[in-house]
């Protein structure tokens, strides 16, 4: 009898307690991880003022650039195609009150860009990338000229980078959508 050979039972692993550990470990990484979430457009928008009256703008350096709700973009009420708005955008600041239907100087030019709330939002990006592009062009051409450097390699902060931002300042107002 005691040659004989005693069955083995199978060796199981407790099961019972797996789901547990898989729903604790769901909830760890659910807790711990980050999403990215999408953060629009970086402005900085200015502080809403205390019932403070804006000054008063002369007409003729204020550019009113309208983006409907078909796309279409429209210059002080004019149609135009959004490839053309750079080469007008820049044409208006850097008038210094040659044409009288332009800005008396890059200082006192104002472009306002105003859409529709049904605009497609691609085509609001784009309206700002070409008035930001007219700035730039402008700024580089202006650092081109007094430095022979490019405005985009003159550290920020610095003097001479200062003095072309005073040149050319970024006075664009993103007005807000009519109720529609």
């Amino acid at each position: 009898m005691l040659n004989r050979k005693r069955k083995r039972e199978s060796a199981d692993i407790d099961g019972s307690s797996l789901a547990d550990i898989a729903f604790l470990l769901l909830i760890f990484f659910l807790v711990v991880t980050t999403i990215d979430v999408d953060t629009g457009i970086g402005l900085v928008l200015p502080p809403i003022p205390d019932d403070i009256e804006p000054p008063p703008v002369r007409e003729r350096n204020l550019m009113n650039i309208l983006v409907n709700e078909r796309g279409m973009v429209l210059i002080n009420e004019q149609p135009a195609a959004i490839a053309t708005v750079r080469e007008r955008v820049k044409e208006f600041i850097d008038n210094n009150g040659v044409d009288p239907d332009l800005s008396e100087s890059p200082d006192d030019a104002i472009v306002s860009i105003k859409t529709d709330r049904r605009t497609p939002y691609n085509i609001y990006i784009d309206m700002l990338d070409e008035v930001m592009g007219a700035y730039e062009e402008l700024r580089h051409a202006a650092s081109m000229e007094r430095f022979g450097v490019p405005f985009s390699s003159l550290s920020q902060g610095s003097e001479r980078r200062a003095e072309i931002q005073e040149m050319y300042p970024k006075k664009i107002s993103i007005a807000e959508p009519d109720e529609g």
